[in-house]
């Protein structure tokens, strides 16, 4: 999509208008508005394609479910066991570990950097042999669905420009989300609702880092591929409602006349915003059947939510957002991220971290078990981490059972599962401190450039041309992950 070519074809179709016959007009402009109000290029069909000649190859996953963990989680408390830790509790981490790196205003100024081993224990889950702490004992019972990324780095080491990188490849707001890309390229599986949705749940921890609207917008893409948060009070999408005194037949009839005079504006201007609000539009009507039907959870059998715990029941809780993304993913939609706040654990970790833990642990492995069983695991991809890990050094005063632990953006974990990722296996490695990658190590454009690849997207080919270049999710970076496919 060109809009200064969209512009040249809208002033041409203009110009044969003005120059026809009334008649002859007449059944032109019949013609177009309704080819515009359901094509009007081929990355906006609604409910359609994406792209032309995309997918570039064979997808194995259809979609996506990304369980974002905002705050970062530590990887010492959670899945990279360091157990020789034990042996240099309370010494200063060596200066030739830490080879120089940027730190955070929260420990720059420390004139010591002591180590701190977790205090959780370890065990080995499944025939895969994943070391997985005892705070995640239901992730561990489906250890061998999962493939474990020790080895991801990262280039930001503040969480909003680090959250940021994570969805949009850039640590500077304004580009696209990763989610607004596929819906560019890929378009629509269900034209009944969002290619996108994004929710966000509040930890026990409560509050945690703020996550703005942008992180699932669309950046320089039109407006129309931006992701649709779905609310954990009242109407699930906002203004899905009619108001007072409008009954549905009211309404066809109003976004009928509105999507005529639209397109006359659209004629004028040759603003493609114009058709995106008209196709909003459109989307909004047909959401106000899908949705409610989706988020009414009543006939789902007791059985579900004990599956995924008891707060399951909760509206706005990871897990109820768990099950609805299993919803979501049965209705084709192509892209969920969920949004889980509270990991941000600087002191004090230990009583924050069980929370949190508590918190996803059990709806999460109960996802990918439902996936599986409703034979939805092999082509839908699921993506859990945060936007980096923490230090193996404490935060502030230390105690052996009292400590915090500063960011970390050298090496953290990460797990994905089913679409086309090898289950019950463990990629790249650490060092004995979890402070650097010493194999196989993987940058976020790489994770990007695999969970396209795995949608059937080559990465370097996706692109959108702004301010006279040529931009992709993954810049000028990105190398497919080849040894974690299947």
């Amino acid at each position: 999509m060109n809009p200064i070519e969209d512009r040249k074809r809208l002033l041409t179709r203009r110009h044969f208008l003005n120059m026809a016959s009334t008649s002859v007009g007449a059944a032109a402009l019949t013609t177009l508005l309704n080819q515009d109000l359901h094509a009007q290029s081929p990355s906006s069909a609604v409910g359609g394609t994406g792209l032309p000649n995309i997918p570039h190859f064979a997808p194995k996953a259809k979609r996506v479910i990304y369980l974002f963990q905002s705050g970062a989680p530590s990887q010492h408390e959670l899945f990279d066991y360091k157990p020789n830790l034990i042996n240099l509790v309370g010494m200063d981490l060596p200066p030739s570990v830490r080879g120089g790196q940027r730190l955070t205003a929260m420990t720059s100024a420390q004139q010591n950097f002591p180590i701190v081993p977790s205090i959780y224990k370890f065990s080995q889950h499944g025939q895969s042999g994943a070391w997985i702490s005892d705070l995640m004992p239901h992730t561990g019972a489906i250890a061998d669905e999962l493939c474990f990324v020790k080895s991801m780095h990262t280039e930001a080491i503040n969480h909003d420009p680090g959250i940021t990188f994570f969805q949009t490849g850039a640590q500077l707001a304004g580009r696209p989300s990763i989610g607004a890309w596929m819906d560019y390229g890929l378009g629509s599986m269900n034209q009944d609702l969002p290619t996108f949705v994004a929710m966000v749940s509040i930890g026990s921890g409560n509050g945690g880092q703020p996550l703005y609207d942008r992180l699932w917008g669309s950046g320089f893409l039109p407006t129309k591929h931006q992701g649709v948060k779905f609310l954990a009070s009242g109407d699930p999408v906002l203004y899905l409602s009619n108001p007072p005194g409008v009954d549905a037949p009211t309404r066809r009839r109003f976004l009928d006349n509105l999507a005529q005079l639209n397109q006359l504006t659209r004629e004028e201007s040759g603003d493609p915003e114009t058709s995106t609000r008209i196709s909003q539009y459109e989307m909004a009507y047909r959401m106000q059947t899908s949705v409610p039907e989706l988020s009414d959870l009543s006939d789902e059998p007791d059985s579900t939510f004990e599956r995924y715990g008891p707060d399951s029941r909760r509206p706005g809780s990871f897990a109820r957002n768990c099950l609805l993304a299993r919803r979501l993913a049965e209705r084709d939609v192509r892209f969920i991220q969920l949004f889980h706040r509270g990991w941000d654990q600087h002191t004090r970790l230990p009583s924050g971290i069980q929370n949190q833990a508590r918190d996803v642990d059990q709806p999460q492995a109960a996802l990918v078990q439902d996936l599986k069983e409703r034979g939805l695991l092999d082509d839908t991809l699921v993506v859990w981490g945060g936007e980096f890990g923490r230090s193996v050094y404490c935060q502030g005063k230390f105690t052996e059972e009292i400590y915090g632990r500063d960011h970390h953006p050298r090496c953290f974990t990460i797990w994905m599962a089913g679409g086309g990722v090898q289950p019950g296996m463990t990629y790249g490695e650490t060092d004995e401190f979890s402070y650097n990658v010493i194999k196989d190590p993987v940058h976020v454009h790489d994770l990007h450039a695999t969970i396209m690849h795995l949608l059937g997207v080559d990465h370097t080919r996706l692109t959108y041309r702004y301010q006279g270049r040529d931009f992709r999710l993954t810049d000028v970076h990105g190398q497919v992950v080849q040894g974690i496919l299947s």
